[in-house]
């Protein structure tokens, strides 16, 4: 097997850069960067996991079987683009109780009506 060079192209590639100060190379770093990754903050702020889901429940204080169980369930009713962890806590602040009273008792099938009557207003 042959191994193939790549020709060195360092110089040429570099002259559009060589009448910049550095603080334009630097802000054209950070004009570049923030291009490469808008993209990359719109999919996760439009998108979400069960596993970043089930995560977030885990730092709300569910035990991981818990967690999973309360991810299934807003699948279930269809919320999982807002989120298990604003379920919870719309479930907490619409009936009044604790975040862990919320999330048990949407497991024990409570609360639902509330929660899914905030989500239709969309508050």
């Amino acid at each position: 097997m042959s191994v193939q060079r790549k020709e060195d192209t360092f110089f040429e590639d570099r002259k559009h850069l060589e009448n910049l100060s550095d603080q334009e190379i630097h802000d054209k770093f950070w004009a570049l960067t923030e291009e490469i990754i808008a993209p990359l903050l719109d999919l996760s702020e439009k998108n979400t996991t069960p596993s970043v889901e089930r995560s977030v429940l885990l730092r709300l204080g569910f035990s991981s079987i818990e967690a999973k169980a309360l991810v299934e369930k807003v699948m279930d009713h269809g919320l999982m683009a807002k989120g298990a962890g604003h379920v919870v806590y719309v479930a907490s602040k619409e009936n009044n109780v604790s975040i862990k009273d919320a999330g048990f008792g949407l497991l024990e099938d409570k609360y639902w009506d509330s929660v899914i009557k905030y989500f239709k207003g969309d508050k």
